[in-house]
């Protein structure tokens, strides 16, 4: 589906800035070219398809469904609900604020925001091809695990203070009637509320994905598996750590978490170096900057963090 878009980016790369292929340079210029326009159009999409989406769905609804009297519940079905919704880290957000402003719960939400791009049915069916159904169900049921535990915890620090408050502005209190929309109407919001949210946060993901291209094309292709090897007591926090400026999807790693096992890298470490990837992503955090304060970034990212580390640590032991 993206192959234009590769096609595109190589012919500015190699062709209008002739800049030498196979280099260092070239292939961060590359990445960040086709990050770039494959970033902007997918959330440009997603969000217009959300938008619309929710010009159906009340919120009450959605908060019936997530805000349960036993709301660890609704931890659960938020990060069921993250499984089936194939959305990469920043593409999920649209989806999280849209829970934010109907009234779930900040912990709630905060378990579909994880499990969404880290648990992927495509890096599924990969891994189990590649590693076997016992491999593929670890990777499930712990990025599971990890999704609705991280996001209890949040929900009990009660830190919806540290929001950024223009996310509560269009919040829905109550049981009300929306009223009913025309199709032309349904397009006109969600083209406007797809302009509103790109301009708050395209410099964001162009700081994000800048870092992740410099790293993409200057990080040797062994350091991972060099610093990162078996049997060192290192590796799993170091994987983790290295893998956040990485932007991808969970499917998009796939191939080099089967290089790394081939270099001799644990299946723990590997796990977890591809969940940090997809669940910690830099420029995640750049979008969540626009939204939340920094405090409230750390500790998402502090508690999601550790479970990672805890489960790579677990599964070398038992793999």
């Amino acid at each position: 589906m993206f192959y234009p878009i590769q096609v595109l980016a190589d012919w500015l790369t190699y062709t209008v800035f002739e800049i030498t292929p196979k280099t260092l340079l070239g292939g961060s210029v590359n990445f960040f070219i086709f990050d770039t326009i494959k970033i902007f159009i997918l959330l440009a999409v997603i969000i217009f398809v959300v938008s619309i989406i929710r010009s159906y769905l009340p919120p009450e609804k959605i908060r019936a469904i997530l805000s349960r009297k036993n709301k660890y519940v609704g931890n659960v079905l938020a990060s069921l609900l993250g499984i089936i919704t194939p959305f990469c880290s920043c593409s999920a957000i649209p989806l999280f604020l849209g829970f934010v402003q109907a009234g779930v719960p900040l912990g709630t939400t905060f378990s579909f925001l994880i499990a969404s791009p880290m648990i992927n049915e495509v890096a599924l069916v990969l891994l189990l091809g590649l590693f076997g159904w016992k491999i593929a169900l670890i990777y499930v049921v712990s990025g599971l695990i990890i999704a609705i535990l991280s996001g209890i915890v949040i929900g009990q620090l009660k830190v919806e203070n540290l929001v950024e408050p223009f996310v509560y502005q269009n919040s829905i209190n109550g049981n009300i009637d929306l009223p009913s929309m025309t199709r032309k109407e349904r397009i006109a919001y969600a083209l406007d509320y797809t302009k509103d949210i790109l301009k708050k946060v395209w410099p964001y993901i162009l700081i994000g994905i800048g870092l992740g291209a410099w790293i993409h094309g200057y990080l040797p292709a062994d350091f991972l598996a060099q610093y990162a090897g078996s049997g060192k007591w290192s590796a799993v926090p170091l994987a983790v750590l290295i893998g956040i400026p990485l932007y991808s999807n969970a499917a998009g790693v796939i191939p080099l978490v089967s290089a790394l096992t081939e270099k001799g890298v644990s299946m723990g470490t590997t796990l977890a170096f591809m969940m940090s990837v997809t669940a910690l992503s830099l420029p995640e955090f750049m979008i969540l900057k626009k939204v939340m304060k920094t405090k409230l970034i750390l500790i998402f990212a502090g508690i999601v963090a550790l479970g990672i580390i805890f489960t790579g640590y677990l599964f070398n032991l038992i793999l």
